[in-house]
């Protein structure tokens, strides 16, 4: 089927890819002219704007960083709800419901269809195929774009409601910050205390204290001290706002989350927004004077320092 994509950053090129390898018809847009002629080069047809992107294809996807980058790409001057040919929008970005609901309505004066998409696997998830997505929209809508969502994973209905998939997507993301964050302290500790973390990651693994955080984060990134997962400590700062926004407005408790927004605010000021969000160990291990990844003097060795 032809398919519009939008945003070929660190999730978006590999399911632009995975579209193009499952013998889609792609045309892509990326601000960047480096991202598109990398996804042309793989057989993609360039446009020149979000707009151009849905003058030429029914279904249009997108994975972008911000809600505010969403908002724009759907409903700004140039955005896809000026296309001649679209029929419906999926957004695989994680936006928060009440922007999902925004582009919806603002979608809906121009009978456009709005698919709430949000995806979890990471890069490796993306690069295989293999995302968990979470949709929610009109059901004939979500079987129309069907094809194109399982060429980059498995998608999950869970309801008609505008964002609902948003709300999924947020539970999902507060998770996984506070295991990655609760890894990386125990870990630390492990280690001043004398434990290889190796050993203490492969223990976790065997035992009921197992993470997505110590099954493939440790071993992935963290470990070798590459801290190159692919997810920026700035996205995991703006999911987490988003889930408090969303469970205030709910009336819900938000002890837990609370906290850990604060931890995760303290990282990105700390290590940078743009910086992995592997990196929330670093100020973990500056603290208890310990590397739980390889010492710069010694390539590969995980050393214990300290106490």
């Amino acid at each position: 089927m032809r398919v519009g994509f939008v945003g070929l950053g660190n999730m978006g090129f590999p399911m632009a890819r995975r579209l193009i390898e499952q013998n889609h018809d792609v045309v892509a847009f990326d601000t960047r002219e480096e991202a598109l002629e990398r996804v042309v080069a793989l057989g993609a047809r360039p446009a020149s704007s979000p707009k151009d992107v849905a003058d030429r294809a029914e279904t249009v996807l997108a994975s972008l960083p911000t809600p505010a980058a969403s908002l724009e790409v759907a409903t700004g001057a140039a955005g896809v709800i000026a296309g001649a040919r679209i029929e419906r929008y999926v957004d695989l970005s994680t936006i928060g419901s009440r922007t999902a609901g925004q582009i919806h309505d603002r979608l809906a004066q121009r009978d456009i269809v709005a698919i709430d998409s949000p995806v979890s696997g990471g890069v490796g998830g993306a690069e295989k195929g293999a995302l968990a997505i979470m949709v929610s929209g009109p059901r004939a809508g979500f079987e129309a774009a069907r094809p194109a969502l399982e060429a980059i994973g498995r998608p999950f209905y869970v309801g008609a409601k505008p964002g609902l998939a948003q709300t999924m997507k947020l539970a999902n993301n507060v998770l996984a910050a506070n295991v990655l964050a609760a890894t990386a302290e125990v870990v630390v500790m492990g280690v001043k205390a004398g434990l290889d973390p190796a050993v203490m990651i492969e223990v976790l693994n065997a035992g009921s204290g197992a993470t997505s955080a110590s099954r493939d984060k440790f071993p992935r990134a963290i470990l070798p001290g590459t801290f190159d997962y692919g997810f920026a400590t700035g996205l995991m700062v703006k999911d987490v706002r988003l889930y408090l926004e969303e469970a205030e407005a709910l009336g819900v408790p938000t002890d837990v989350a609370t906290t850990i927004r604060r931890l995760w605010e303290r990282v990105a000021d700390d290590q940078g927004p743009d910086s992995d969000f592997t990196t929330v160990i670093k100020p973990l291990e500056r603290a208890a004077g310990v590397t739980v990844g390889p010492s710069p003097a010694q390539p590969g060795h995980l050393l214990h320092r300290g106490g």
